[in-house]
């Protein structure tokens, strides 16, 4: 109702309840379905709830879907494990929405160094979650490579991991729906578009990184069949273990 509205603004758009019947000739769908939020410190207590709610999506796409599927609903990384087990769609068609986790670090990073937005570049890897893993060795501030200091380091990883729990206490009744929603827009456009954007995304892995059968957040390449490549990236050992830590735990969660 609230989005109808928006059309008398702009134009060559429309906006339309639909129903099941919908998801046939659908180029992308987005889940992000969930249960009520509530104050809690960790998306895994949504699990079973939200399981449900991804599985009925599932369950209600035809035989032979041919779209890309995006998962918002969280916990992300178990769900989209479960999704491709119970559709059949090829991997690189279901995609988890991760992207918030690495803004979040450029942000923390930002502040710690003192550089406006958008200046920092900088990934998570791995789960949604508290076993997600930042990228150290890839941080660049203004397009250079940059070694952070230990307390530039600490200060930003404190913004990272606090970032879920303090949003929550506010009791606001809402997830981070202006990130996500300008996020999603921009990665549907990169599907779209082919246009072989690199995007961090929950993707169960096949051998990459040394993971298999377990989504988790790795770089990909966005294209018109969701992720066109999966890319390697050459990671400190540290990080390489802390990513297959973080898979173990989806692993353990996906059953």
């Amino acid at each position: 109702m609230d989005l109808e509205q928006t059309l008398e603004q702009v134009s060559g758009m429309t906006v339309r309840g639909g129903d099941d019947s919908d998801l046939a000739d659908a180029d992308v769908l987005v889940v992000a379905a969930s249960a009520p939020l509530t104050v809690n410190t960790s998306r895994l207590v949504y699990l079973d709830a939200n399981a449900a709610i991804v599985s009925a999506v599932g369950d209600a796409l035809p035989a032979g879907w041919p779209g890309v599927a995006i998962v918002v609903t969280n916990p992300v990384d178990p769900l989209v494990t479960r999704f491709v087990r119970q559709t059949g769609i090829d991997r690189r068609r279901v995609l988890g929405y991760t992207l918030n986790d690495s803004l979040r670090l450029r942000s923390g990073i930002a502040h710690a160094v003192g550089v406006p937005p958008g200046s920092v570049d900088a990934w998570v890897l791995g789960e949604h979650g508290d076993t997600s893993v930042p990228i150290w060795s890839r941080v660049a501030v203004d397009g250079q490579p940059r070694v952070l200091t230990d307390d530039e380091a600490a200060e930003a990883e404190e913004y990272l991991r606090t970032w879920y729990v303090r949003h929550v206490a506010l009791d606001s009744g809402r997830s981070s729906t202006w990130t996500s929603g300008l996020g999603l827009a921009r990665m549907v456009s990169a599907i779209r578009d082919d246009a072989r954007a690199l995007w961090p995304a929950s993707l169960v892995l096949e051998g990459e990184y040394g993971i298999d059968g377990t989504a988790v957040s790795v770089p990909v390449e966005l294209g018109r069949g969701g992720a066109v490549r999966v890319v390697e990236w050459e990671l400190a050992p540290a990080e390489l273990e802390a990513l297959h830590a973080s898979a173990e735990l989806v692993r353990g969660l996906a059953g």
